[in-house]
């Protein structure tokens, strides 16, 4: 782990794996730090050059004041792979990190060579639901929402399991400790996008990845996504929620492995 300056943010980052594998950034969700990926990580093909990182606003990355832009988050992530002098990479992004993930192949193809749009959507949510929760955040704090994003991000069994409970209230603790500035202003950014037209556009290996209990982005909108991406291919994860590297990490890492396998990233 180390902090990236970038000159007017430095990002948090986590880079594992030889320096010459063949890289794979990860790129979190709203409310969420690079710990999301944690228990897919150590089950992916050994080789691999690993890269994690905090968006703006989250973890122990920089917190500028918002709002911020689709654009901004995306130039963040650019500017992310070229200090680390990678290229070609496969780019893994769940929920806002899809978004970023679209946003990127479409500015710049030749540093992402393919990309996993993981419980993600070309739009999510409309302007006013994302208004309502950023003021409930900024009455009451991310706590006011906390519950409520649970019951979206994993399905019924999971938040009631009594083997998972531990898991559930440590993605709590980490979704209230995000900075409410960060959260704010990232929503703000996720409610002004709307990809539909350029992701149109791609062309480039894309692997759609759904949970079927998927409270925010539910598989038929990932679908709808995915079919824009020429040649895309689209996997379900049965019982599983938001957050299938969580809920779900044997089967998120074989879905991921195979993808990189047939690609030849791998």
């Amino acid at each position: 782990m180390h902090i990236l300056d970038l000159g007017d943010i430095r990002l948090h980052i986590r880079d594992e794996g030889p320096r010459d594998g063949a890289p794979v950034v990860f790129s979190n969700g709203l409310g969420c730090d690079l710990r999301l990926w944690d228990k897919v990580v150590p089950l992916l093909p050994p080789g691999l050059r690993l890269i994690r990182y905090d968006a703006r606003g989250h973890g122990l990355s920089d917190c500028p004041p918002g709002p911020y832009g689709m654009g901004t988050l995306v130039r963040d992530a650019e500017r992310l792979i070229e200090a680390l002098g990678v290229r070609d990479t496969a780019f893994v992004g769940l929920s806002l990190g899809g978004m970023v993930a679209q946003g990127l192949a479409v500015k710049r193809l030749d540093l992402v060579r393919a990309m996993v749009l993981s419980n993600t959507a070309a739009k999510i949510a409309t302007q006013g639901i994302w208004q309502q929760r950023i003021e409930a955040v900024r009455q009451g704090g991310i706590e006011a929402l906390a519950d409520a994003a649970l019951e979206r991000w994993f399905s019924r069994r999971f938040r009631q399991g009594a083997s998972t409970a531990a898991e559930v209230a440590l993605v709590r603790n980490m979704l209230v400790r995000q900075p409410a500035e960060g959260y704010m202003a990232t929503a703000a950014a996720i409610s002004g996008t709307d990809f539909y037209t350029p992701t149109s556009g791609l062309g480039l290996p894309t692997l759609a990845i759904a949970g079927s209990e998927d409270g925010s982005t539910p598989p038929d909108l990932v679908r709808e996504t995915a079919d824009l991406v020429r040649g895309s291919r689209f996997h379900l994860i049965r019982g599983a929620g938001h957050l299938p590297c969580i809920e779900a990490p044997e089967a998120y890492a074989a879905a991921l492995s195979a993808f990189l396998r047939d690609i030849g990233h791998v």
